[in-house]
């Protein structure tokens, strides 16, 4: 066997290793959720109740739409919880072939894109469940009653926390797309109006198609996109690892 291949060989187990362990992170994470499925749900119905102080439960109309929905959830908490190790096992793989600064900015990577995806995920529960669920609770009346299921319910939270952990790293993502030198600074503000389409699109279908959650979901993208730009702008000023002034 030719040195290139075993090397490749050596790559690919290494590559192996990597995603078995963020696999297991996963598993992990999903089954010490589930054991505590109970008090996730009742936590993460909190804001519905704040949203309709008139409600006092949830239901359900199968018989195995409870356990399918603390199954569900249990997986969707074990995704976001795992986030971080996924990160570092991407890190991981990497670092062997870079050098020291590299591995310190990689390092940064990772602390960052963690930390904007926990900003994203605590901005949806605490700020977008809250009045997205009172203006959707609003619609109740004297002839029209509000019955909101556990699935579909738990199912729209958990759903909204991770796109909106997502959602918050495009402005990771552009000023790394700039720093790397995929797309200049003035990219991003030359083709604004295809990416708020594009945003549009992605939060229309994060959203399942409702309009609602889909304003919900945009209107902070949006807010993020710019923010992106603004950093990229400050950020990319400064001068890079050869001293040289960054350029579009």
């Amino acid at each position: 066997m030719s040195p290139l291949a075993g090397h490749f060989g050596d790559h690919l187990k290494e590559l192996r290793r990597r995603v078995s362990i963020a696999f297991a992170a996963v598993v992990l994470c999903s089954l010490t959720a589930y054991f505590f499925s109970r008090q996730l749900s009742r936590f993460l119905v909190v804001p519905l109740f704040q949203a309709s102080p008139d409600l006092s439960s949830l239901v359900y109309t199968n018989l195995t739409e409870a356990f399918v929905s603390y199954l569900k959830i249990s997986v969707l908490v074990g995704l976001i919880a795992a986030f971080p190790v996924m990160l570092y096992e991407v890190w991981a793989f990497v670092s062997p072939g870079l050098h020291k600064h590299e591995k310190k900015r990689a390092l940064a990577v990772v602390f960052w894109a963690t930390l904007l995806f926990g900003f994203g995920v605590c901005f949806a529960y605490v700020v977008v469940m809250p009045q997205a669920l009172k203006f959707l609770m609003g619609f109740a009346g004297d002839n029209l009653q509000a019955l909101p299921k556990l699935d579909s319910y738990l199912t729209f939270v958990v759903r909204a926390s991770l796109a909106f952990g997502l959602s918050f790293e495009i402005p990771f993502l552009m000023v790394a797309a700039g720093k790397t030198g995929l797309a200049p600074r003035s990219y991003f503000s030359r083709q604004r109006k295809y990416f708020y389409l594009a945003i549009l699109v992605l939060a229309f279908l994060l959203a399942a198609g409702d309009f609602v959650s889909t304003l919900l979901l945009a209107l902070p993208l949006f807010v993020l996109y710019e923010t992106g730009i603004l950093v990229m702008r400050i950020f990319i000023r400064k001068t890079d690892g050869t001293g040289q002034q960054a350029k579009d």
